[in-house]
């Protein structure tokens, strides 16, 4: 198994399919970033809500993606765009309700089941992301499998990591 990262297959799919592939790595990238960060700060504040806004992009494109059709139009990973949309209600209103606990892990959640775990779907044999990680034969099911694994891993070390750090907050002023 080898890496031969090629842009082409996603530059040649659809613009849903394009759009919906650029946010989610927008959405995977600044999203470990701020789990990683201090937490509460102003910018914390304003990259979160450029992330629930790239979250929101993604659940909303995969509607209009339709190339796995077991329901009419839609597929079960659908089911997981309407999952995602509420979790992203819910935990924009916990932060405003100042439910913070609950805030961080409907976040870490989102993360780990919205792009992690979904994610992991396009990269399994035939799909668009297979062949641009893997080149243009894409790689077999055992290749997918053990990308998979290895990344389920990193993934999961890393939220284990932001948990043990417990979230650096900032401390309040002093009155």
């Amino acid at each position: 198994m080898s890496l031969q990262i090629d842009l082409q297959p996603l530059l040649s799919a659809s613009p849903v399919i394009q759009l919906h592939a650029f946010a989610a790595m927008a959405a995977f990238a600044l999203g470990g970033w701020v789990l990683f960060r201090r937490k509460g700060d102003a910018p914390h504040k304003r990259l979160g809500r450029v992330w629930v806004g790239l979250m929101t992009i993604v659940a909303l494109s995969s509607f209009f993606i339709w190339e796995i059709r077991m329901l009419g139009l839609f597929s079960p990973i659908h089911l997981l765009s309407v999952a995602t949309l509420w979790s992203l209600f819910q935990a924009v209103r916990f932060a405003r309700r100042r439910n913070i606990k609950a805030h961080m892990r409907a976040m870490q959640a989102l993360y780990l089941m919205a792009l992690v775990l979904t994610g992991w779907f396009t990269f399994m044999p035939g799909r668009i992301m297979n062949r641009v990680v893997f080149g243009p034969d894409g790689a077999g099911p055992f290749e997918s499998a053990v990308f998979l694994a290895v990344s389920l891993i990193v993934g999961a070390l890393s939220l284990w990591l932001v948990r043990r750090a417990g979230g650096t907050r900032r401390r309040p002023l002093a009155a």
